[in-house]
């Protein structure tokens, strides 16, 4: 299921960092600082 553009703003920063998959290993990687980082899996 593909991210949308709401839930992707509204990922707030925990104590550790965390993802948020979207689909064909690309996912969004939240960090504790509030930074958001998009990754490929491959």
């Amino acid at each position: 299921m593909p991210l949308s553009d709401l839930s992707i703003r509204n990922a707030k920063p925990r104590a550790k960092p965390y993802k948020l998959s979207d689909s064909a290993g690309l996912y969004l990687q939240v960090m504790p600082t509030g930074a958001k980082l998009w990754r490929m899996k491959y």
